[in-house]
């Protein structure tokens, strides 16, 4: 007997992978511009990243194609290098100490986004609430500055 599968876009998939990330924390919202126009805000991982996320100094990433690596320099000693999977609507970065990913839908008009954030490592699963309650304001700091960034200027 086959089972019924209901395909999950790349928004849900994300919030799938944040759920099963102890710490994690996940952040979603609609912005009023065309999923073009955000995704190119958030595929820009050199240039916008560091705008984004506000403890990201400078991002440089090296490879082409879906498949890259990026080496990450972030303000409070953050150096990380990164594996990424970078495609139009999704993105995960899995580094030795931090997991995050984007990903982004249209929706009507506007295109639906959602961040992931997290901590690997050693007492990561005993410190999850915290964690998660810490990162909230971050995922919404770069929701809005996202926003700003990918609306047309009015």
């Amino acid at each position: 007997m086959s089972w019924p599968v209901a395909e999950l876009d790349a928004v849900r998939r994300l919030g799938v992978l944040a759920a099963a990330l102890p710490g994690a924390f996940f952040a979603e919202t609609v912005v009023d511009a065309p999923f073009e126009d955000v995704w190119a805000v958030a595929a820009d991982l050199e240039g916008e990243l560091p705008r984004l996320l506000r403890n990201v100094r400078s991002v440089r990433v090296v490879g082409e194609g879906e498949h890259v690596v990026a080496d990450i320099t972030g303000y409070f000693r953050l150096r990380d290098r990164f594996d990424v999977v970078l495609r139009p609507g999704w993105c995960v970065m899995q580094g030795r100490r931090v997991v995050g990913g984007m990903a982004a839908v249209p929706e009507g008009s506007g295109t639906r986004f959602a961040f992931l954030g997290g901590l690997r490592g050693p007492g990561t699963r005993a410190a999850a609430p915290l964690l998660r309650r810490v990162g909230r304001p971050v995922g919404r700091g770069l929701l809005e500055r996202l926003r700003e960034r990918a609306s047309p200027v009015s």
